[in-house]
């Protein structure tokens, strides 16, 4: 057969498919015009978000429950907070029930789980977001600072972690919030930055531990975050960080929470075992 033979029939081939390619074109033209509730990302799935009243943790548990997701509102000492994000999920036409939780505590961990479950069925997305910033030189730390920001950002991890391992669904996503910091700690955070490199150590084992049920697991690092975490510091503790940003601005909770949004999302099925740097180029 000639180079010119086989080219003819190459090309009738391919003009018997064009109507299907085409007619398999309208069909997805025609289910992209018609999305409704169903058919989110979340539809029909649920996430449990550790400290989620306030901050990176409330922008957090509205993207997902916009997203489609029944949402378990976590926090630690302020009832009224998470109402209030209960309060702004609900009126946007999503579900949401709120637990107190010191995720420090294992019992306690077990039981915002427990209850996450019988309100919704079981678990599919875990955002490991609880976690407290206490500073100071080495000198000048006190062991209950210390402690205490070991107690919830390591053991309180460790305590979710475990939880999601054996609770998540095969599919899903498990997310732990590290920080930017741990790519170059100034003086002063060498206590607050172990705790948030222990998040990228968990994330990659753990990922390896649930190979072979399609789970991701992820750490997502923030750089400087407009929140009450940050801001309890005080304004010297933003002064020049704009400056310094190639963004050239703060970053705000709900830039995290988009992160977080895609790497539970199908867009972000083929993403496990990072940390993805979200910092407006700082660092």
């Amino acid at each position: 057969m000639s180079d010119a033979d086989t080219s003819r029939r190459t090309f009738m081939a391919l003009a018997a498919a064009a109507p299907a390619t085409l007619a398999m074109g309208s069909t997805a033209s025609t289910q992209a015009a018609t999305v409704g509730p169903s058919t989110l990302p979340g539809a029909g799935r649920a996430a449990v978000v550790t400290g989620s009243s306030r901050g990176i943790g409330a922008a957090t548990a509205k993207r997902l429950a916009r997203d489609g997701f029944a949402v378990t509102v976590n926090y630690l000492t302020n009832r009224d907070l998470a109402d209030r994000v209960v309060a702004d999920i609900e009126a946007a036409g999503g579900r949401a029930i709120v637990r107190q939780a010191d995720v420090a505590d294992p019992a306690a961990v077990k039981a915002l789980f427990d209850a996450n479950d019988e309100a919704f069925g079981g678990v599919d997305v875990v955002v490991n977001n609880a976690g407290i910033m206490n500073v100071g030189p080495f000198a000048q730390m006190t062991d209950a600072a210390f402690d205490r920001m070991m107690a919830t950002n390591v053991k309180g991890s460790f305590n979710v972690l475990r939880e999601a391992a054996r609770r998540t669904r095969d599919g899903g996503r498990i997310i732990s919030l590290s920080s930017s910091i741990i790519k170059t700690p100034p003086p002063a955070t060498g206590a607050y930055a172990a705790t948030k490199s222990a998040q990228m150590l968990f994330s990659s084992v753990l990922a390896k531990e649930l190979a072979g049920r399609n789970i991701s697991v992820n750490a997502v690092a923030p750089g400087a975050v407009d929140t009450q975490l940050l801001r309890q510091h005080g304004e010297e503790a933003l002064r020049g960080i704009p400056e310094q940003t190639p963004l050239g601005r703060l970053g705000l909770p709900e830039d995290i929470a988009g992160v977080i949004a895609l790497l539970c999302s199908q867009d972000g099925a083929w993403i496990d075992a990072q940390i993805v740097f979200a910092n407006g180029g700082l660092g």
